[in-house]
């Protein structure tokens, strides 16, 4: 299994930028795709956006498409989110996610990862 922990969220203004970052441990972490997720009170946790395990397949959620950028380091173990020109509905716990899987194709599906980290809180005020 892979254990994954997420750090770098806060509290930042509309307009201004975060990085987050999930470390994994454990398992050949280039077995993995990986996903971030984020759930915000009263809603169901959704996906933002998801990598293969080589960096060569990555999708995102509309509402973030041209302002999040997600990134893999399979040296460093690493996964990444990059959120530029924040808003205030990006205002969630926001999660990563790994899949042991190879192949190409992002999964949006929760129940289709298998591990999660614990989460990292993003606040964005208006």
């Amino acid at each position: 299994q892979v254990q994954l922990v997420e750090s770098g969220g806060g509290l930042v203004q509309a307009g201004d930028s975060l990085r987050l970052s999930c470390a994994a441990s454990g398992r050949r972490f280039s077995n993995y795709a990986m996903g971030w997720f984020r759930q915000s009170p009263g809603k169901e946790r959704e996906f933002v956006a998801g990598i293969n395990w080589s960096g060569s397949s990555i999708d995102y959620r509309d509402s973030v498409k041209g302002r999040f950028t997600v990134s893999r380091d399979n040296v460093k173990n690493t996964l990444h989110l990059q959120m530029n020109s924040l808003k205030p509905e990006d205002t969630a716990v926001y999660y990563c996610a790994a899949r042991e899987t190879l192949e190409r194709p992002i999964s949006r599906g929760i129940a289709r990862y298998d591990y999660w980290g614990q989460g990292t809180q993003v606040t964005v005020s208006s």
